[in-house]
């Protein structure tokens, strides 16, 4: 629930608490002790009612900047989920192609999901079941998927944004995930470069 802070006019209370204290020098005693305690408390509470506005508008601003990281992140997790999720269909059309090889990438996508959940200890294990499927899918050389470099190199910048929001709030998973993933667009980028070279 927002709060509307209105903010304070410059020295609102300065004419009281200079009326309080030419009082107190009128006034002798006690009651002169008081009218400048009335007047220091006014002073003190002013400072603090504007250290308060400055600390809401403040916290205002960081809540505004954490909801722009939210939404980028968002749209870039949109873009990733959309994009691996046409890269399952071209799967599903290759495994459709040869029923054995349809059940070796099954049980290495079974095996994928269970290395993903423990991503922190089985990165090594995780790199080298995906180059297995990597050879088993380039066994299948008149299938080709074409993606510009430009698509990959904005998909890892997006994986690297995602790890490092990820590692800030300390989901050690997601954060290990996110790293996997930008591990297989460069190993994609660096065999374009070594083709090219060829």
């Amino acid at each position: 629930m927002s709060a509307t802070v209105v903010p304070l006019p410059p020295n609102p209370s300065s004419e009281t608490i200079d009326f309080l204290r030419r009082m107190a020098s009128m006034v002798s005693g006690r009651n002169g002790e008081m009218l400048l305690r009335a007047a220091s408390l006014i002073e003190q509470f002013g400072h603090r009612a504007m250290s308060a506005e400055r600390l809401y508008h403040q916290t205002q601003e960081e809540s505004t900047r954490s909801t722009e990281l939210r939404v980028a992140a968002e749209l870039a997790s949109d873009a990733m989920v959309g994009q691996i999720e046409a890269l399952r269909s071209q799967l599903a059309e290759v495994a459709a192609a040869a029923a054995a090889e349809r059940a070796a990438f099954d049980a290495e996508r079974t095996k994928l999901l269970g290395l993903m959940q423990h991503a922190e200890s089985h990165i090594g294990k995780l790199t080298s079941e995906l180059d297995a499927l990597r050879a088993s899918v380039d066994s299948f050389n008149e299938t080709v998927v074409s993606v510009p470099i430009e698509v990959l190199r904005l998909a890892r910048t997006q994986f690297d944004y995602l790890s490092s929001g990820f590692a800030r709030s300390g989901d050690v998973i997601s954060q290990a995930m996110s790293e996997i993933g930008g591990f297989a667009i460069d190993q994609a980028l660096t065999a374009k470069k070594t083709a090219d070279k060829g």
